[in-house]
């Protein structure tokens, strides 16, 4: 869609992940005005394109912009490194100060979270998760992470939730990979996340057909952690995104087990009848994330 009524004001939105950078313009979801796709390079040099992107709509009504990051980030409004990466996996990245480049370029507000955090957001405004107000984003792919809106918030703490770094049980006789996470080794992020899968059957995840041992194993890890996310944090639902749930014949296999592992112990029919609509994919599908961003800087204009 190329044009736009002055009128009506412009939010830019970025999805920053580990491989890519997902750009949009857009007034609502369904007016979208431009999108790109950035390579994630260096610090220097993905976030000059990602600025590039968005100059041109500064004359054209641009208001805000929503930055749904891969993490770990500062989040504390009071620290001397709020907007800044910390450890993070990502070669490179660690201590990037994110916002002070698109603020200097833009010259607009520019309101940071998580990418899950964004994604999450995207799909309370617009996607799965318009009915609840409290709900799980757990994106499996590259890393592992979620996002938790709770009573219509987004959740923030000491840091922000780390949902793919959790423990869950490792049976080394069954499964005798030792784990690719580069700080905890195995745990869910290590065990299950797409590099994971590479690293263990030696071929990437979306070259391993339906009956393949991988699947089973698989579902069994995100099962497991899905039990635990249920039995603390209590869900209304659950959703299920990033590249290894492009698997599809996953999310029956992650419904069952995780009936299995309750063992009727949650009594509550989104679990016991109706699972299918409990655990499901985002709405949104791969702009869950980007769209998520829009949103972020929608709500900031209030703020």
């Amino acid at each position: 869609m190329n044009g736009n009524d002055l009128t009506q004001p412009l939010w830019g939105g970025i999805e920053g992940g580990g491989t890519k950078f997902n750009c949009m313009v857009a007034a609502s979801p369904d007016r979208i005005i431009a999108e790109t796709r950035i390579p994630t390079t260096t610090p220097i040099q993905t976030l000059q394109q990602v600025t590039a992107f968005f100059q041109p709509y500064l004359t054209q009504g641009l208001a805000g912009v929503g930055f749904a990051c891969f993490g770990p980030l500062d989040l504390n409004l009071q620290s001397p490194t709020f907007g800044f990466l910390t450890a993070t996996p990502k070669p490179g990245w660690t201590h990037t100060d994110l916002l002070t480049p698109l603020h200097t370029a833009l010259g607009l507000p520019v309101t940071l979270d998580t990418d899950v955090n964004g994604a999450a957001l995207g799909e309370h405004l617009w996607g799965a998760a318009q009915q609840v107000d409290s709900f799980i984003y757990l994106t499996i792919g590259t890393g592992i992470g979620g996002g938790l809106i709770l009573n219509g918030k987004r959740i923030h703490g000491l840091t922000h939730p780390e949902m793919g770094h959790i423990r869950i049980p490792h049976d080394h006789r069954q499964d005798p990979f030792p784990g690719s996470c580069p700080f905890h080794q195995d745990c869910f992020e290590g065990l299950a996340s797409g590099p994971a899968i590479e690293k263990r059957w030696g071929q990437p995840a979306e070259t391993l057909p339906p009956q393949h041992p991988a699947w089973a194993l698989e579902a069994e890890y995100i099962a497991l952690a899905l039990v635990n996310y249920i039995t603390t944090l209590s869900p209304q639902k659950i959703i299920l995104g990033g590249g290894v749930m492009n698997a599809k014949w996953l999310y029956p296999l992650v419904r069952t087990r995780v009936q299995e592992l309750l063992n009727e112990y949650i009594e509550h029919p989104a679990i016991t009848a109706n699972i299918d609509s409990f655990i499901v994919p985002p709405a949104l599908g791969a702009r869950a994330g980007v769209l998520g961003a829009v949103g972020l800087a929608m709500q900031n204009k209030d703020n």
